[in-house]
């Protein structure tokens, strides 16, 4: 790091101002890098439970009908997904849904009988 402020001596700079400015700089940095952590692994989720041989016509009405609580996204379904395989994919993101917006989810979802609950996946969920 001295090597650092030495290679970048600036006229009219003291020594220890252009530490200071060097260690902001790698301050800078280092916080871009963990805002860009938090990003791709804050990320929190809520996965649909369906009891078992459930159409995936009814998974996709619950999906819709729930679509409208704040901050509970309902995430893409990819495409031509197998039957088996979209049971797992009624997915909610909910990164930033308070425990209120949480709960009128849960509610929502509780209205229909093949729905069994909601199970949360991320970084302290799963």
């Amino acid at each position: 790091m001295l090597a650092a402020v030495h290679a970048l001596r600036l006229p009219g700079l003291r020594p220890i101002a252009a530490a200071a400015a060097a260690a902001a700089a790698a301050a800078l940095i280092l916080t871009a890098g963990c805002s860009s952590f938090n990003k791709a692994f804050g990320k929190q989720e809520q996965v649909v439970q369906f009891k078992n041989n459930t159409p995936a016509s009814v998974m996709l009405k619950v999906r819709a009908s729930c679509s409208h609580i704040p901050n509970a996204i309902p995430e893409r379904v990819p495409s031509h997904p197998p039957a088996i395989q979209l049971a797992d994919d009624i997915r909610y993101l909910t990164s930033n849904a308070s425990d209120a917006d949480l709960a009128r989810l849960q509610q929502c979802l509780e209205r229909f009988p093949a729905v069994v609950g909601m199970e949360p996946t991320g970084p302290n969920g799963g």
